[in-house]
């Protein structure tokens, strides 16, 4: 009687359980440890063709185990870098060709796959974020100083996620009204980075090329700040130096710099410099990043193809 009562207990216990939920939790832990894979890729148009199925594996996944943390930081940074690498680039592409509509069609693909990236990370950050994000400047100042350490990361990309959505809609004016808020977010994580540093240098680097794109988004006699903005990412490629690299080895905040505040200032020969020297410095500098350098190759040779016409 007792062991037919155990048997059943047993049962029963063995259907509660969500036989699929932990086999995901499981697999999600594997899935972290194989994240490398993809940021060492070699082959640009590879991981162009491989990440979008990547992406929505991991987001079944969530489906199955929405409460998973890992998951939701491999789907928040996988999405804020997939918009970086990829689908800015397509838009990139579109703009020098001028494309009408390929451009306002790779926007409208920007925004929702940097709403992705944002909605996931408002999800780490909590309940508040999502409800005061859109609120005040200074509400979202308050909500910043609340965060601590332990959601560095997601306030990093929801911060990034903002920005570039405010960046592929600069013709709604309620958009740019959100500006401040970005900037506020990244200072708070630059102010939380003085006090962990975080292991990873191409994430302390970030909030940095950050910041130099929103100063260097307009010319110094409409309000940008080009100064400030070569500081910043002097700063990014600072964070990623070694001893064999001293110049640093995240070659795209090289390639926005030079590209961006060349322009920004008129300044043909500071751009053309550091374009060239992105594509001096071997992508395999930083072999964990160099899908990342791969990017800024691609871009750097796009905007010295493009010189003559940007500086007529």
């Amino acid at each position: 009687m007792y062991i037919r009562f155990a048997a059943a207990v047993l049962t029963l216990t063995l259907t509660a359980c969500d036989l699929g939920r932990i086999t995901v939790d499981t697999t999600a832990k594997v899935l972290v440890r194989a994240q490398p894979a993809i940021q060492q890729e070699a082959d640009y148009q590879l991981a162009h063709d491989a990440i979008p199925g990547t992406l929505k594996t991991i987001e079944g996944f969530w489906v199955v185990s929405p409460d998973n943390e890992n998951l939701l930081a491999l789907l928040t940074e996988g999405y804020c870098q997939y918009g970086t690498a990829f689908i800015e680039d397509d838009w990139e592409l579109a703009k020098f060709a001028k494309k009408l509509d390929e451009i306002e069609y790779h926007n409208g693909r920007a925004t929702h796959i940097y709403t992705r990236c944002l909605n996931y990370a408002l999800k780490q950050l909590g309940e508040r974020w999502q409800a005061e994000l859109y609120g005040a400047p200074d509400g979202v100042v308050r909500l910043a100083k609340d965060t601590g350490v332990g959601r560095r990361d997601a306030l990093m990309w929801a911060a990034l996620a903002l920005g570039s959505i405010i960046n592929h809609n600069l013709n709604r004016v309620e958009m740019l009204a959100y500006q401040p808020t970005v900037k506020a977010m990244l200072e708070r994580v630059i102010e939380l980075d003085k006090a962990h540093p975080p292991g990873r240098p191409e994430l302390a680097a970030l909030p940095h090329v950050a910041i130099g794109i929103l100063y260097s988004a307009v010319g110094a006699q409409v309000g940008g700040k080009p100064a400030e903005a070569r500081a910043e990412f002097e700063t990014a490629l600072k964070l990623t130096a070694t001893r064999e690299q001293p110049d640093g080895r995240l070659l795209l905040a090289r390639a926005m710099m030079g590209y961006r505040i060349g322009l920004q200032t008129n300044d043909r020969a500071f751009f053309h410099a550091q374009l060239k020297k992105v594509l001096e410095t071997a992508p395999s500098v930083w072999p964990e990043q160099r899908l990342a350098n791969e990017v800024a190759h691609r871009r750097a040779r796009r905007y010295l193809s493009h010189e003559k016409e940007l500086f007529q």
